[in-house]
């Protein structure tokens, strides 16, 4: 059976809510972009299959016990394109794209939500924040199965497993969380830098995992970055590299809700969703997550 993607773009549950730019609070940017894709693709399709998956949605929050979408407002950008002149438009391109148009939406005072597309996409999101907040430092804050630090992979510093090597680069603290699949080079380099990473297993067996990632954040601001493989694949199968283990819905829930109450969220992006013919568990588990991310901001910043 061939798979059928969405191509209609719909605005994030569009069927509950209605917001204009001008007073919404958060904003939902699609970028649908896949270029660097190393194993199973398709997450081209994912923003356009979560925002189709968005309308099936409750606007009440029974965790919140809140109407967050219609409280907030929650406008959705149209998609970036991912083509120019008829071409693929190259990553760095893209990453310039990106910066831009989060800039714009963030010096609007929106709250940004990204979603991709391939993790490489992340820099400029991450870029954009460097620029508006100078010299006031931020800790990026990684939900994933890889390491995503390889200098180069493929030819290309740009490629999605080196996403996290750039930030390193720009001189941004980092946390890594449900860690489960890195290389040597990715090993050695975490042993040379002290990196901070938290790997799954030790999630799985150690109940004080929380407590010890927040002791070791050391900014007050953080960016969040989620690869939706570092969830279990039992719960978003539709990724491109599936690692088994992972973090599960409510030990994910738990800890973003305690991170929008510890520490100021500047943004966040989800990443990697590749749907999968004839089932929408995926989309949707990450259409929900998205609202989740909203309703933590908008309880942290007092928006209800």
């Amino acid at each position: 059976m061939s798979t059928i993607y969405p191509s209609q773009f719909l605005p994030f549950m569009a069927s509950e809510i209605d917001p204009e730019y001008r007073t919404a609070k958060v904003a939902i940017l699609p970028i649908p972009y896949e270029v660097t894709t190393s194993y199973r693709r398709g997450c081209v399709h994912g923003p356009l299959a979560l925002l189709d998956a968005s309308q099936q949605l409750e606007c009440y929050d029974e965790e919140l016990d809140r109407e967050t979408g219609l409280a907030v407002g929650i406008y959705t950008q149209e998609p970036i394109a991912n083509t120019r002149n008829g071409k693929k438009v190259s990553p760095l391109e893209m990453l310039k794209v990106t910066q831009e148009t989060v800039e714009k939406l963030v010096n609007d005072g929106k709250f940004v939500i990204a979603i991709g597309g391939e993790h490489s996409i992340t820099n400029g999101i991450v870029k954009a924040d460097q620029q508006i907040y100078c010299d006031e430092q931020f800790t990026v804050i990684q939900i994933d199965a890889h390491g995503d630090l390889r200098y180069e992979y493929e030819g290309s510093i740009y490629n999605h497993a080196c996403v996290m090597r750039r930030i390193i680069e720009m001189g941004l603290p980092t946390i890594q969380i449900g860690i489960r699949a890195i290389c040597k080079e990715e090993a050695n380099l975490i042993k040379e830098k002290s990196l901070k990473v938290f790997r799954a297993r030790e999630i799985a067996t150690q109940p004080d995992w929380m407590e010890r990632v927040f002791a070791s954040i050391p900014t007050q601001r953080v960016f969040l970055t989620i690869d939706l493989d570092g969830i279990d694949p039992t719960l978003i199968p539709g990724v491109g590299t599936p690692e088994p283990g992972g973090l599960n819905w409510y030990s994910l829930t738990a800890f973003l809700r305690r991170l929008f109450e510890l520490h100021e969220v500047i943004g966040c992006d989800i990443m990697e969703l590749a749907p999968i013919s004839d089932s929408v568990v995926s989309e949707f588990t990450a259409a929900k997550l998205v609202y989740k991310l909203i309703g933590y901001q908008a309880l942290a910043k007092s928006w209800y």
